[in-house]
């Protein structure tokens, strides 16, 4: 495998894409694997990669915006909300395209670039934070999800145009997810919630991210 091809396989980037127009693409894609290893099977993003390029891209001056595509199933919620630290702290203009889904921990990541694209088909599902494994039932647990579900409020209602008693009403609604609560967004859906900025596709997506680019040079 050459080396071009293990960094596509890696994080996502095709280098050729980003010598040619000064757009550094990332991916997040899967699961967002925290600080343990999941299985060879899973398809993950792995935040121990991403933090980098994107430290990378906002001291390399050939690099003169980012392009965020993603469709991940959600993951790790430290992890997931230091990368959108990360995209919405750039200096540099980022456009984020929404494409299978963006659940969870993606929201953030979705809402976190100056301009966000979801595609008609794409889904958006937002609940409360979860835990998986062992954990102790006492008053400082449920007081520690509080604390990290308001982080990930504060963020989304930061970055977004969706006010934050929607979105908790969004969070914790009953009758749309058979095993859960929360709700999905389709397309539009999250457009009209103020989540996401704009339907469109991959070429709208570029379309923007040159005008913010162009606006950046002059």
């Amino acid at each position: 495998m050459s080396e071009n091809e293990d960094k596509l396989e890696k994080y996502g980037q095709p280098e050729g894409l980003k010598q040619a127009s000064h757009i550094r693409i990332l991916t997040i894609i899967g699961e967002v694997e925290g600080h343990e290893n999941l299985g060879n099977n899973s398809k993950t993003t792995k935040y121990e990669h991403v933090i980098p390029l994107l430290a990378a891209a906002e001291e390399d001056n050939d690099v003169h915006g980012l392009l965020v595509l993603i469709n991940t199933v959600g993951g790790d919620v430290e992890s997931g909300l230091a990368i959108a630290e990360m995209i919405a702290s750039l200096s540099k203009p980022v456009v984020s395209l929404v494409l299978g889904g963006s659940h969870s921990i993606g929201v953030p990541l979705a809402v976190s670039a100056d301009y966000s694209f979801i595609v008609p088909t794409g889904t958006m599902m937002i609940h409360p934070v979860r835990m998986t494994g062992l954990i102790i039932g006492v008053s400082q647990t449920f007081d520690y999800f509080k604390r990290i579900q308001e982080r990930i409020v504060s963020f989304v209602v930061s970055h977004s145009q969706i006010r934050k008693e929607r979105l908790t009403e969004l969070m914790l609604e009953t009758g749309e997810l058979t095993k859960d609560v929360g709700s999905i967004l389709v397309g539009e859906q999250a457009v009209r919630e103020g989540l996401i900025d704009e339907a469109g596709g991959i070429q709208d997506a570029f379309r923007k991210l040159h005008e913010l680019m162009k606006a950046e040079r002059d």
